[in-house]
């Protein structure tokens, strides 16, 4: 049966994936970040190296996922130390 249509799972996937985008963003702070005019050339004038960032698609909601994980993560911990007992002892 697929992850989707089990409550638990659903719950413990998304779990997973706050805590995995979180940690890689941890590691590469501009991993989500993508934008076709940003640049990193101090040369360039500031008008030209303020480009707004395009959260939109997988990366935008990635970017999402590693934000909730990064604003709630009391509770994302605590939703993964229930979901380890949920997982270890209920089922």
């Amino acid at each position: 049966m697929s992850a989707f249509f089990d409550f638990s799972s659903l719950i413990t996937v998304l779990l997973l994936l706050i805590c995995t985008t979180y940690y890689i963003r941890e590691l590469r702070p501009t991993i989500f970040d993508h934008s076709p005019l940003a640049s990193n050339d101090p040369n360039q004038p500031q008008q030209q190296q303020q480009a707004p960032l395009k959260r939109d698609g997988i990366n935008g909601f990635l970017w999402k996922l590693s934000r909730i994980g990064e604003r709630l993560s009391p509770y994302v911990g605590a939703g993964c130390a229930l979901m380890a007992l949920h997982v270890l002892f209920l089922k």
